[in-house]
């Protein structure tokens, strides 16, 4: 296997802009597994299915939030409304599988998150358990 850019870790820390709560292009969808639906119906005192009915879609076979183009329904100013039962999507930003490729970290990721370069140190075994928390994985 080839070395990856984030073999010796990467360094991130949230910075509060909300930026990645807000869509843009084919990033639109904040995917939902049955564990992350369970946590926000919880968080705002509605049953799972009464949760999904509300503000979620099914699209080829997996839930996704319905805010889809601009910013998440549960974005308020710069902070989530929800955020004791936000997403794995949400927890692992930007630590996404299709972000994890140089060209796409360099090009994309770095100039449209002020986090990255900034923190702790994430290291590869830390990176590779985020991964591992994408809800798309079958």
């Amino acid at each position: 296997m080839s070395k990856s850019f984030w073999a010796e870790g990467v360094r991130f820390e949230c910075q509060g802009t909300g930026r990645c709560c807000v869509s843009r292009g084919g990033y639109g969808y904040v995917y939902m597994t049955l564990e992350d639906r369970r946590a926000m119906a919880r968080v705002l005192g509605l049953s799972t299915a009464a949760f999904t009915r509300k503000h979620c879609t099914k699209t080829d076979g997996h839930f996704h939030l319905n805010s889809v183009e601009g910013p998440c329904e549960f974005l308020q100013g710069k902070s989530c409304a929800v955020y004791e039962g936000r997403p794995a999507q949400c927890r692992t930003w930007p630590f996404w599988p299709e972000n994890m490729n140089a060209r796409t970290w360099n090009n994309e990721v770095k100039a449209f998150c002020p986090g990255v370069g900034k923190g702790r140190l994430y290291s590869a075994d830390e990176i590779r358990e985020l991964l591992k928390q994408d809800p798309t994985r079958d």
